[in-house]
């Protein structure tokens, strides 16, 4: 499907399509789960499911350094657990540097097709060794064996990459390819959770919850808004 767009002048890109969702369900505080862990793994049981969502384990993980300087990429989650919100990544990239030194993250989920989007703001903690180790050895072994090989967000040669994982699949040859040091888990434990439902008119649903201050990690208890579109 292709998007209406003008472009006035060489330098400049105007959108011009003004999609309209149609959302038959409502999004209420009322109709929510008391726990908004609870009510992603119920959206996301139903969009992963359904097959109406391609990839719906993507979303967009955004970190800013000490000084505030912002970044974001799209990763992979990997377990919502009664904590939080987990995905794998190199300890040494550029994400994982600014997690260490700023622990506060925030993931958007935006899932097109079904008209919905969960939004999260929470702090930063590394997953156990042996969880990180848990999921490593349930990769495949090319995606161990590149673990391995990338330097992740350093400058590197053409073809350095790949030469380098060539070198490990020598060394490790049939054995067990070992979690790496520098590899593991973050889980994002959340503060704040919004779900988003697309309405026409752009008038849509949005429930938040906030996580009640002094509220513990093992049993949080949790205020539940509506927000205006």
């Amino acid at each position: 499907m292709s998007t209406a767009i003008a472009q006035p002048t060489p330098d400049k890109i105007q959108v011009l399509a003004h999609e309209q969702y149609e959302s038959p369900e409502s999004l209420t505080p009322a109709s929510v789960a008391p726990d908004p862990l609870a009510q992603f793994r119920a959206w996301f049981k139903a969009v992963s499911e359904g097959g109406a969502v391609r990839e719906p384990e993507a979303m967009t993980l955004c970190t800013a350094s000490a000084s505030g300087t912002p970044s974001a990429r799209v990763v992979l989650l990997k377990q919502a657990d009664a904590r939080g919100f987990v995905f794998y990544t190199n300890y040494t990239s550029r994400k994982s540097r600014e997690l260490a030194e700023n622990p506060r993250a925030a993931l958007a989920f935006y899932w097109r097709d079904v008209h919905r989007q969960v939004r999260v703001v929470g702090r930063a903690e590394r997953v156990t060794r042996a969880e990180s180790d848990e999921y490593f050895h349930s990769r495949p072994r090319g995606s161990q064996i590149g673990a391995w090989a990338s330097r992740q967000s350093t400058v590197v040669g053409e073809g350095e990459v790949q030469a380098r994982a060539e070198r490990l699949k020598e060394r490790f040859g049939e054995g067990e390819v070992p979690l790496p040091e520098f590899w593991g888990g973050w889980r994002i434990v959340p503060d704040e959770v919004e779900f988003w439902l697309g309405k026409p008119s752009r008038l849509h649903d949005r429930v938040r919850y906030t996580r009640e201050e002094g509220s513990s990690d093992d049993a949080p208890k949790w205020k539940v808004e509506r927000l205006a579109p």
